[in-house]
């Protein structure tokens, strides 16, 4: 999943930079061209190798973008990751966390009231499942790239694995690749922007996750967001940090989730001036993966 996650930040933000350049600007139009064009090529590729590799056709990512252009920042998601900006309050000297996107997963009323508006035929759209909300009861998510064995009747069938496949047939997608955005014109006061998985957000507050930021140096951000929320996993489950850490990962997807984070610093100064050669200082963390200098692609860690 990270893996997959990592590859579709890269082609989305590939696609971007191709539509920006054919308009020669920035706009929500863009970047929702930029996730169809995504997930269309990973459409392409299930399509392609179903006979031989099916169980991609149950691979799915959450995708989260940020995009500053002109002083403007553009905020794209799908599944429940979480943008979050630090912004200053001058008379205070206070940073307050404010949440820049909204998330599509079944936990939340409103998701699961628009699934039901969607599938008015289907009261089993939505099912409770050990105390946790899932679409059609496998999956937490409304919209994400991929995981096209909710999308496409064609994949919902043999060789894929039972547990994905559903008793009844369905005519329309089940969960959507159309994400949320939202516009925000930056001011000067606006310190930096967190963008990080549900992962992080599951352990730490929005407040919790600025005030980190705000009180320690720049550098190491995402790490320290990283540890921080660790360590609530570890105390929620009564143990040590260092115990915690020791476990293998994939048997710690038992004691907390995934967690990538990006922290992007603003430099008002930088961001007023779109023809500056340098941009926002960004502090990056994931959990499983890095992007080398001078590479478009992630490599395994």
């Amino acid at each position: 999943m990270e893996r997959l996650l990592g590859y579709m930040m890269v082609m989305v933000g590939l696609k971007h930079r191709g539509f920006a350049a054919e308009q020669n600007s920035m706009s929500v139009d863009v970047i929702r061209k930029a996730f169809q064009a995504t997930e269309e090529g990973f459409i392409s590729l299930v399509a392609q190798q179903w006979l031989t590799k099916p169980q991609m056709a149950s691979v799915g990512a959450c995708c989260l973008v940020g995009v500053i252009c002109d002083g403007t920042l553009y905020v794209a998601n799908l599944g429940d990751s979480r943008a979050v900006l630090g912004r200053l309050v001058r008379a205070t000297g206070e940073v307050l966390a404010l949440q820049l996107s909204a998330e599509h997963n079944a936990s939340i009323e409103s998701v699961r009231q628009e699934l039901h508006s969607m599938h008015p035929d289907d009261p089993q759209i939505v099912v409770l499942k050990h105390n946790v909300w899932r679409v059609k009861g496998l999956i937490q998510i409304s919209r994400s790239i991929g995981d096209l064995y909710l999308k496409n009747a064609e994949y919902n069938k043999e060789p894929l694995y039972a547990k994905f496949r559903l008793r009844e047939p369905f005519t329309r997608p089940i969960l959507s690749a159309d994400p949320a955005v939202s516009v925000h014109e930056l001011q000067s006061h606006d310190q930096f922007l967190i963008l990080a998985s549900d992962g992080l957000w599951e352990h730490l507050s929005n407040q919790e996750a600025v005030d980190i930021v705000q009180n320690s140096s720049r550098k190491g951000s995402a790490r320290r967001l990283v540890k921080a929320a660790l360590q609530e996993a570890a105390k929620k489950r009564e143990m040590r940090y260092s115990d915690l850490k020791k476990i293998d990962r994939g048997v710690r997807r038992h004691f907390h989730d995934d967690i990538s984070v990006i922290v992007v610093f603003l430099d008002s100064n930088l961001v007023s001036r779109a023809s500056s050669l340098r941009g926002p200082s960004v502090s990056l963390r994931g959990g499983g993966m890095n992007f080398p200098a001078k590479s478009l692609a992630p490599t395994p860690t």
